[in-house]
């Protein structure tokens, strides 16, 4: 297994490149875990029992060593279906060379997409204890491994491609847009089907498979279960139509079910507690437990608190903190709300650089001088990623002169501009385009793809500058992709001005 940045890896578009890459990742464990599971399996007064429990405090540990257990079968053997079996099979000298395999990375350097994602399987793996623990207490050690271990084939992708998966919240979640086809555009494949074939590969336990062959191809059964709870409000006419279709009943009531149910009430929570996807869970699960709606809804959310307390850490959403608020709340997509302004201390720098690029005569020895001072002013102002372009007419390009937040291989990209005219128009005269979600398609459409690669989201500046009354340069701007904050946007403005009397102040200073 190797460690991996999303930069350094190419996406893959089939289910085998995909299955191969994600399969090569070492998930990292966080420190203090790591420690106490180390000291733990060198302690020999400590039990299996005991050194599991330990484990349970990091998803990624309970995958890897399931994983490696599973993996060291030879498949002759059936799935371990509990850290203890995977423990004894393993053996505990094999179980600390695969620890010492495994990242051990404070907390807070994990990155932010895997640890949400796996507060997520945390927060199902309690919503399972809470409804089904008691109700099916002979399974729990079943409804539990799989519960927390039903989104484990999209950790590793958490880890290698963060920002796919942040797209495919932003368009499929909170915009509507059609799944299959963002899935398709963004990976190639279906999720579902990916993390399908990832569970059999891995050999997760059977009920994990079996909630992913229900979503890819049982979804008729599934909405006829839907609409018995949907129905009618009464608990007894909902059990006497599901006992009128007995291989449906037969089929809804498997235990199996339950890491479904308790994954779909955690994963809809992310957004809010009150859309109709979360209803259509909690529907689901109270006709499944036979349980008056509301009474399931205080169990859910008493569940969530629960979840809360023992796994909530800074810097990751948890849905109990939405109980808090107005019942019609949202958790909005980072995407979805303005960037916040820059601060006191940011904006001093910001004066700062602009009183330099202001000086007269000019204070810098060289254009790299000047276009440096232009980049560190527009980070002041609030931008987090830049490109600033000067023109060279000779070959009909635009050259990369400084860069900030973007992919370093920007810095060598020509940019051509004469099949664009929306760079043709801001070539003739400075000028300013500011692309939002509401202009976006038109003018996306109009720039070069090698330039609108370096820049995802939908709000973007461009700005011309003109030196002398010729257009010099193109500065390209944004606040990662989400909606600009107004105080930055005016800022970008003055940057602007600002670099255009230096560009004219350096081109006389040997006049």
């Amino acid at each position: 297994m190797q460690s991996a940045k999303a930069s350094s890896l190419p996406v893959p578009q089939t289910l085998d490149t995909w299955i191969k890459q994600l399969d090569s990742l070492a998930l990292p464990v966080p420190a203090i875990a790591h420690a106490k599971v180390s000291a733990a399996l060198n302690d020999s007064r400590r039990s299996l029992r005991e050194i599991a429990d330990l484990m349970q405090e990091s998803p990624a540990l309970v995958l890897s060593v399931l994983r490696e257990a599973n993996l060291h079968s030879g498949g002759l053997a059936e799935p371990a279906e509990s850290l203890e079996v995977a423990l004894n099979r393993l053996g505990l000298a094999r179980t600390g060379i695969l620890l010492s395999r495994l990242p051990s990375l404070e907390l807070q350097k994990i990155p932010v997409a895997l640890r949400q994602l796996q507060l997520i399987s945390q927060h199902a793996a309690q919503q399972a204890y809470g409804l089904f623990a008691k109700q099916l207490a002979r399974l729990w050690q079943d409804i539990h491994l799989g519960s927390l271990l039903f989104l484990a084939p999209l950790w590793p992708m958490a880890l290698a491609y963060p920002k796919l998966l942040e797209e495919w919240e932003l368009r499929v979640i909170h915009k509507g847009e059609s799944a299959r086809v963002v899935e398709k555009a963004l990976f190639g494949v279906r999720l579902v089907q990916l993390c399908q074939a990832l569970a059999q590969h891995w050999q997760l336990p059977i009920w994990v498979t079996q909630g992913y062959s229900l979503l890819i191809g049982e979804q008729r059964n599934l909405v006829k279960v839907l609409r018995i709870a949907h129905g009618s409000d009464d608990s007894l006419k909902q059990q006497q139509l599901l006992d009128a279709d007995l291989p449906l009943r037969r089929w809804f009531n498997q235990p199996a079910n339950t890491i479904l149910l308790a994954n779909g009430l955690a994963l809809s929570a992310q957004q809010a507690w009150d859309t109709p996807h979360n209803l259509r869970w909690q529907l689901l699960t109270s006709l499944y437990l036979q349980q008056p709606l509301m009474d399931l809804q205080q169990q859910v959310h008493r569940n969530a608190a629960a979840s809360a307390r023992q796994h909530a850490v800074p810097g990751v959403w948890h849905p109990a903190e939405a109980l808090l608020w107005p019942w019609n709340s949202r958790r909005l997509h980072k995407d979805l709300l303005p960037a916040p302004p820059p601060s006191a201390e940011a904006l001093h720098i910001w004066r700062k650089h602009c009183g330099d690029l202001l000086k007269e005569p000019s204070v810098f020895t060289n254009a790299m001088h000047l276009t440096t001072c232009a980049r560190d002013a527009l980070l002041a102002s609030g931008m987090q990623r830049i490109v600033l372009l000067m023109i060279d007419r000779k070959t009909d390009t635009l050259r990369v002169h400084q860069i900030a937040g973007v992919d370093k291989s920007a810095a060598s990209l020509p940019i051509p501009y004469k099949e664009s005219t929306v760079l043709q128009r801001l070539l003739t005269q400075a000028a300013q385009l500011r692309l939002t979600a509401s202009n976006n398609a038109q003018f996306s459409a109009l720039l070069p793809p090698q330039l609108r690669s370096l820049f995802s989201g939908e709000n973007l500046l461009i700005r011309s500058l003109a030196s002398n009354g010729r257009v010099v340069m193109v500065v390209v701007a944004d606040q990662g992709g989400g909606p600009l904050s107004e105080v930055t946007v005016q800022a970008f403005g003055k940057t602007g001005q600002c670099i255009e009397k230096a560009l004219t102040t350096f081109s006389h200073r040997n006049g």
